[in-house]
Order: C-alpha cells, then sequence, then structure tokens
C-alpha cells in the first residue's frame, strides 16, 4: 500500500484543497482520447525502418518489390524526401537533435537511426512492408564503450556553464582531517511512460495540423515552423491528452517523418512508435562516471568539494546530464570545483529525463556525504545540517527561501531516526540485514514566459485557455483551482482548455517549471478580468476575454537562487544469501512551494520517489558491443518498480511558499527522484557494512561485494 499525508498550511480557497482530477472520469471510462487514438477520415498509417548497422552508409533501399505489396502507398528514405532546415536554436536555446531531421543524407551514426518510412492503407500493411523493406549498408568500425578516464572526454556546457571552480582545491584537500575520494557510475536509463509516442500530420486548406502526444505545443510548432521553413500562422499543433512524458516528448523523427508523408499524400498520415522504437528514437538518461572528492576539518565542516561528471552523447549532436550540477546548490567549501564533460560515441543522443542532473548527480554526491559522514563519526543529518549553505555555493545569490534544515528536522522525528544504531551490518529479521539511509534532494524553481487568455461567458462561468501540457501531472486540475481562486468563484464555474498551439505561446511540462509558468499567466488574467466585470453587469453573447503575457513580469525578478528542496528517508531489508534488496518504508518531506493540490502533488511527489527505487534497484539499459543495440529493448527486458517492490512510500511537506510568485508555487514534479536513489544506497550500506557505488544494485552484485572492512569496499 502507497500511503502520503498532506502539509498541514490551511487552505481558505480552491488552491491547497485536495480534489480530483477534472478529466478522471473521461480517462477511466474511455472517453478521453490520446493521439494514437483519435479517428481520421482517409488515416493513412506509417512504419519507420530503423538501420541495423550502428556505423555506416546506405547503400541502396530497394523500394520496388515493397511499393508492390497490398495497400503501400509510398516509402520515403534520403533519395526523396524533401530537405529540411536544421541551422536554427529552437525554444529551450539549443539546435534541434538531427535524429528528428529524418531521411537527410546517407549516413548511419548509430543502431536504430531512420531511414524510411514506409505509409500504407492500414498499420498491418505498413509494418509488414517496413520489415520486408531491403536497406543494404556499408559498415564501419562503431564505438560505444562508455567508461570514465576516456582521453576523448571534453567539458561541454549545455543549459550551464561546463565548469565552476573556486579556491585552492588541492591545498585545501591536504589539509582536512576527513577525505572522500570515491567513483560513482549510474546506467542508461530510459523513459518508458505508457503512452508511446504518436502523431498524426494533415494539410486543412494550406495549414498543417498535427495531433500530437508531447509536453509542450508551442515548442513542436515552433520546430516544425522552422524545419520545414512555413509561416507561423500556417502550423497548428494539439496534444490534449498525454500518458506521460518525463521529458522525452518534444520534436522526434515521427512527427517529422509524419508532416513529409502527410505533404506527399495530402491526406492523414499517423506515425506511431513501438516501444522498441522508442529506445532508440526518444532519448534517454545517459550512463554516468563522476568522481567526488570530499575534505572536512574535524568538526566536519566542508573545506574541499570536487564534483566531476562524465555522460555519453551522439557524434550528431551534444547533449550534457549535468550531473556535477547537483553540487552548485547543495552545499559549499572553501575550495569548490565541478565539472560537466561528456564522450562522443556511436550511440542515439540522449535527452532530458526526469531531474536531468540531480538524479544521478545527488546519488553521487549524497552517497559521498554518507561515506564523510562514517570517517567524521557524525549522523549523516547532522553532517547536513553543519553544511547548510546561506547563500548559493557558486552564485554567491541569496536563496528565495531553503527549507533544506525544516525537511530534515521533520523527516528525522516522523522517521525515528533517533533510535537509530549509527553502526552497520546489526540489525537482523530473520535471513534480512536491515538498514536505514538519508540523502537531501533539490532542483531549480524556474518559470518561463507564458500566454493565456480568460474569457468570462455569458452563462455565469469562466472558460482558461493556455498551451499547457498536462502529461499525468495534474496540471488541467491545478490550473483549474488556481483560476477560480483568482476569479473568486467555485471551480466547478471553471473550465480549462489546454494543449493547443493557437492558443499562444507557454512554457513546456518540463523542468517543474509547468504549473509555476501557467498558473503566473492565468493569475495575471484572470485578476484582470475580475477587475474588469461589474458586478451585476450582463456579461455578452461573445464573452469578455482578457489575455496575459508574463514575460515582463518574470524579466523583473528579483535575482536569487530559487529551488525545492527535501529530506529522503528509506529503510532496507538485504537477504545476503540470494543477493535480493527490498525497500521496507521511504519517507519524503519536501519544501515546494505553495501546493496547489495536495491529492495530484502527492502522487508526484511519491511517484518520484517509486521512481528513486527503480533507479536504485532496477533500471539499467545494456548496450551489445558487438551490434551497438540494446539487450531487451522493450518493458520486459528493462526493468522497473512494479506493485511488489513498493510497500510503503510517504511523502509530505513543509510550508514553503515562494514569496515572489503570485500564487507561490515552486515546483513538485521532479524533486521526489532526487536523492532516493541514494538513502536507499546508504541504507544498504547500514544493512550490509558494504558500499554500493554503481547502480543498480543487483543481486549479483550484493554476492560478489567484497565483504571486507565495514568501512566500505566498492560495489562491483
Amino acid at each position: 500500500m502507497t500511503t502520503a499525508t498532506t502539509g498541514r498550511t490551511t487552505a481558505t480557497g480552491a488552491v491547497g484543497t485536495a480534489h480530483t482530477r477534472v478529466e478522471g472520469r473521461d480517462k477511466v471510462t474511455g472517453a478521453a482520447r490520446y493521439a494514437g487514438e483519435i479517428p481520421f477520415t482517409d488515416l493513412a498509417h506509417g512504419w519507420l525502418v530503423l538501420s541495423t548497422v550502428a556505423r555506416g552508409r546506405i547503400l541502396s533501399v530497394e523500394t520496388a518489390p515493397v511499393l508492390a505489396m497490398p495497400g503501400v502507398l509510398t516509402v520515403l528514405h534520403h533519395g526523396n524526401a524533401p530537405r529540411l532546415e536544421t541551422d536554427y536554436v529552437g525554444m529551450l536555446g539549443v539546435p534541434p537533435d538531427p535524429t528528428a531531421a529524418v531521411f537527410q543524407h546517407d549516413r548511419i551514426p548509430h543502431a536504430g537511426w531512420p531511414v524510411a518510412l514506409v505509409v500504407a492503407e492500414t498499420p498491418e500493411q505498413a509494418r509488414e512492408a517496413a520489415e520486408a523493406l531491403v536497406v543494404t549498408y556499408e559498415r564501419q568500425p562503431h564505438d560505444i564503450a562508455f567508461s570514465a578516464g576516456r582521453p576523448d572526454a571534453y567539458p561541454a556546457d549545455g543549459h550551464m556553464p561546463a565548469v565552476t571552480e573556486k579556491g585552492d582545491l588541492e591545498a585545501e584537500l591536504a589539509a582536512c582531517a576527513h577525505v572522500v575520494d570515491e567513483e560513482y557510475t549510474t546506467p542508461e536509463e530510459h523513459h518508458g511512460m505508457m503512452e508511446p509516442h504518436a502523431a498524426t500530420a494533415y494539410w486543412d486548406n494550406g495549414r498543417l495540423e498535427v495531433v500530437d502526444s508531447n509536453q509542450s505545443t508551442t515548442w513542436v510548432a515552433d520546430e516544425l515552423v522552422k524545419m520545414f521553413s512555413l509561416d507561423p500562422s500556417a502550423v497548428r499543433v494539439r496534444s490534449e491528452h498525454v500518458g506521460g512524458g518525463f521529458g522525452s516528448k518534444g520534436l522526434r523523427a515521427h512527427q517529422v517523418s509524419a508532416v513529409m508523408a502527410a505533404g506527399a499524400l495530402r491526406r492523414p498520415v499517423r506515425v506511431v512508435l513501438t516501444r522498441r522504437q522508442m529506445f532508440s528514437l526518444t532519448g534517454y538518461r545517459s550512463p554516468t562516471a563522476q568522481r567526488v572528492r570530499l575534505g572536512a576539518d574535524a568538526g566536519g565542516r566542508l573545506r574541499a568539494l570536487e564534483h566531476r561528471s562524465l555522460n555519453q552523447t551522439s557524434t550528431v549532436w551534444e547533449f550534457v546530464e549535468p550531473s556535477a550540477g547537483a553540487a552548485r546548490t547543495m552545499y559549499d567549501a572553501d575550495a569548490h570545483r565541478t565539472v560537466n564533460e561528456v564522450v562522443r560515441l556511436d550511440v542515439p543522443s540522449p535527452a532530458w529525463m526526469r531531474a536531468p542532473g540531480e538524479a544521478p548527480g545527488s546519488f553521487a554526491l549524497e552517497s559521498a556525504l554518507d561515506e564523510l559522514a562514517e570517517k567524521c563519526g557524525l549522523d549523516p543529518v547532522e553532517l547536513r545540517l553543519r553544511n547548510d549553505p546561506e547563500r548559493s555555493p557558486v552564485s554567491g545569490l541569496p536563496f528565495a527561501g531553503r527549507n533544506l534544515a525544516a525537511c530534515f528536522r521533520e523527516g528525522a522525528r516522523r522517521f525515528g531516526w533517533a533510535d537509530r544504531d549509527p553502526r552497520p551490518g546489526l540489525r537482523r529479521d530473520g535471513r534480512w540485514l536491515l538498514g536505514t539511509g538519508t540523502a537531501a534532494a533539490s532542483f531549480p524553481a524556474g518559470a518561463l514566459p507564458s500566454t493565456a487568455a480568460v474569457t468570462a461567458e455569458a452563462d455565469g462561468t469562466f472558460t482558461v485557455r493556455i498551451a499547457a501540457a498536462d502529461i499525468g501531472t495534474g496540471a488541467r486540475t491545478a490550473l483549474t483551482l488556481v483560476a477560480a481562486d483568482a476569479l473568486g468563484v467555485p471551480p466547478g464555474r471553471v473550465r480549462v482548455l489546454i494543449g493547443d498551439s493557437d492558443f499562444g505561446p507557454a512554457g513546456l511540462a518540463g523542468g517543474s517549471m509547468g504549473t509555476r509558468s501557467w498558473a503566473w499567466a492565468v493569475t495575471a488574467a484572470a485578476g484582470e478580468l475580475r477587475d474588469r466585470l461589474v458586478p451585476g453587469a450582463a456579461v455578452p453573447p461573445e464573452g469578455i476575454t482578457v489575455r496575459s503575457d508574463t514575460t515582463a513580469a518574470l524579466g523583473a525578478l528579483a535575482h536569487t537562487e530559487r529551488h525545492s528542496f527535501g529530506a529522503q528517508f528509506a529503510e532496507v531489508a538485504v537477504d545476503v544469501t540470494t543477493g535480493e534488496v527490498r525497500v521496507r518504508r521511504m519517507l519524503g518531506i519536501f519544501a515546494a512551494g505553495r501546493i496547489v493540490n495536495p491529492l495530484t502533488a502527492r502522487g508526484q511527489l511519491v511517484g518520484g520517489m517509486i521512481w528513486g527505487i527503480s533507479m536504485a534497484l532496477h533500471e539499467e539499459a545494456v548496450r551489445d558491443h558487438v551490434s551497438g543495440g540494446h539487450y531487451g529493448a522493450d518493458l520486459a527486458g528493462y526493468h522497473v518498480a512494479t506493485h511488489a517492490d513498493v510497500p510503503a512510500v510517504e511523502a509530505d511537506w513543509v510550508d514553503d511558499p515562494d514569496p515572489d510568485d503570485p500564487v507561490g508555487i515552486k515546483g513538485v514534479g521532479e524533486i521526489g527522484v532526487v536523492g532516493a536513489a541514494a538513502a536507499i544506497a546508504n541504507a544498504v550500506w547500514h544493512a550490509t557494512g558494504i558500499r554500493h557505488r554503481n547502480l543498480p544494485i543487483r543481486p549479483d552484485r550484493v554476492l560478489r561485494a567484497d565483504g571486507g572492512p565495514r568501512t566500505g569496499g566498492p560495489g562491483a
């Protein structure tokens, strides 16, 4: 059973009260249709063909036999596809991943590269023809070997500077009473959302319409405009219901190939990715190799901190998993150095995945903090409290609220931390060794410029239109509550329409910025509309509409460090005979701004913590060095946590409204993942006396652990 409690703030309006999802009935009855389910007249179906070699060139695509098969309409490939524009900067400030710009050349940079699209009258015909298409390649040697210490690794900025440093690191380390110098690794991980990527494209009176499953209709529409050199008014993207995104649902090969085919056939074309194709085409979290060096004085105060992280990227696109960024927020030291590096390999491009950087980075950093606490003879919670900075360690800016200490104190009280014997390997329950662990969590609280329109209808109701995306987070419901309070009416009088690029630009559902960005825009429009309405006066039949734009308001914000924080606690049981690790209970206490809807916020936080269980014990995508492709590229071979792995997970929060936000929001979508894997790994050490610095903590690694001194031999 999964349980949680709500925070203790007394709600005076709709915001802060538990509210079931406004679209919940539609989803459980099937009335809510997802991108791959919406019917279209004269719909054709596309099936992508992916390369079977990891590096090389296409020598030939034998289309004639396939075009003669029943129902086949066309085959698109590099020899006949329209040319695309790829020299531009996208909405997120980065150039597009060339994997999405399909069929532009004959080069193969990784296994699973899209080489053709077969379009037919039915999906069965398209699949049969795609599997029959013969593509001949010139094979070239490939390199997919990721490891620490590669000589071709180099620092890369990504969306933050590659390197930050201050002080003399080596001198401070030499002067420290206690030093930790260890390496930690995390494997390749995949998003694995329930709903596969799907898009339908068609042309309507000279306008491109795309019905999609994405995390931002604004983002996808903007990319299509630039890639196909279209007028912005000539593209509309809709995405009403999304069955999970986690960072992967931006512009991908399926939307672009569907648009190409719709243009060639002048009829609607739908492309749906298979689960196996998603492992190659929709991004993933790169494996990381991280080195953490910590030095502390006799009292446990940090004097030296170095966090270096290496991740892989493709040869066609540079993506940085900024794991070293975790240290830039959490802990200060007199000498402080962080570095993010990448190495280019013949692999698909990594991408954003829930808590990018922070999830793997917190595993390394918070594991190292636990090792330092052991060396210092300090309680792990106490060590973190002694090193809780008042200002940002790198920028030097003040925090717009940093309630990490409150999270740890409340969490320790409720978890029963004071009764913990710090010595490892002593507690037993039959054949199980028991242990507890903790870790800190943080995630940035950002906001993106957004527009919203709120209309007072003649019947006394209100309609909100905003290009938001509800990717399962409950954003539609949260915005209903925000709008109701801003208008001073019950939520039942508010209807929120989302997922349409025609509603005007809005921020994406990602980076825990969605609800904060959209709520700001909705509050501004609703507040102005409320001021304009005359009590007792009739609203005209066409209604009264007010539109907002938060660009100026966000630009005027004071320069501070804005983050959500949290404290994770875990209890595990380890069977040293079988190597099995079971999480018995978890508690997360978070300072994540004002909680709009306790019901869905709890779901987000608990879901993130369960992801941490999955990250710590199960998730690991493995590549075949011969083919360059995956072993078990499906949800049978790629293991994730299930109900049987999650007996008791509890999430709660402390009061932590952001004073600069009109609703007080920070964000809850990603912080639940952060620190969870480290808390579990630290608990495994407490149970066994063996450190596991390589995820996941598989049974074979538990059995192969050296069983040496309880100061901690490395995991296998």
